[in-house]
């Protein structure tokens, strides 16, 4: 690829490159303006099934995400203050984050979000890691359902590790956390305290110092924030107490101002 390509060029091809592999929307009319290309584009990828594209593809997409990467501002520990001894708390896009991993707020099927544009964190995560993150979780369920059954769904709390592509973290690990239809149960608390713990457990298994939780079950899961927050804490703090000195820095990464003021709580209330 040659290296004075602007990000406008790089995303114009890769426009037109995914229009022509959805097939469906070959003919939709592209928006003139950058913003509508980015918007057209993520929904594109979004839609998109898992499977290959050509390496010289690839490389145009990687190369426009590293620097969609460095045009948000990528954010480095020693950006995010210690609240107590090896916890954190930051407020922000969770793709911004160089750290060891990032948690993932999964679904069962372990594919990502389909819906275009959709604000989950699922899709955000797909959307600025690239197709290849879609590719390696169907890679795994594929292997998964050839143990287990075609049927195979990933259950509640049982992480899955993968890269993390063109992110700045370098790994990616996608949990599947509870969710509340009715009265919260001490089941459906146990369910996501295993969230946590299981995802520390795998990254002390696979040598990542530093990682990221989103809010895990709190969105379309329809867990209470509060408690779900209450959780988080109490079951990292009691991990992290277990496990002296295997993980550097945990981070309760939230997105919205409620969330950020919950977790600011429980800080005040912890270190009292």
């Amino acid at each position: 690829m040659n290296a004075r390509i602007t990000q406008e060029q790089r995303l114009a091809k890769l426009v037109e490159v995914f229009k022509a592999d959805s097939g469906q929307y070959a003919k939709v009319k592209t928006p003139e303006d950058d913003e509508g290309r980015k918007r057209l584009l993520r929904s594109l990828m979004n839609i998109r099934q898992p499977g290959d594209m050509p390496a010289e593809v690839l490389q145009l997409q990687d190369e426009y995400l590293k620097g969609r990467a460095k045009e948000k501002g990528i954010v480095t520990l020693k950006d995010i203050p210690l609240r107590e001894e090896g916890l954190s708390l930051w407020q922000g896009d969770i793709t911004r984050l160089a750290v060891d991993a990032i948690v993932n707020a999964a679904n069962s099927q372990m594919l990502g979000c389909f819906v275009p544009l959709h604000a989950c964190i699922d899709n955000c995560i797909h959307t600025f890691a690239g197709i290849q993150l879609r590719n390696e979780c169907h890679r795994q369920m594929q292997e998964l359902q050839q143990r287990y059954g075609e049927d195979y769904e990933q259950p509640t709390a049982v992480p899955m590790l993968t890269d993390g592509y063109n992110l700045p973290a370098k790994k990616v690990i996608h949990i599947v956390g509870p969710i509340v239809s009715g009265m919260l149960t001490s089941e459906l608390e146990k369910a996501l305290a295993d969230c946590y713990t299981n995802s520390l457990t795998m990254c002390m298994e696979n040598g990542l110092r530093s990682v990221a939780f989103c809010c895990i079950s709190t969105g379309v899961f329809h867990f209470p924030q509060e408690r779900a927050a209450q959780i988080a804490f109490s079951s990292v703090k009691q991990w992290l107490a277990a496990h002296g000195g295997v993980i550097d820095r945990v981070i309760f990464n939230v997105f919205t101002d409620e969330d950020r003021d919950i977790y600011e709580k429980i800080f005040r209330q912890s270190s009292r």
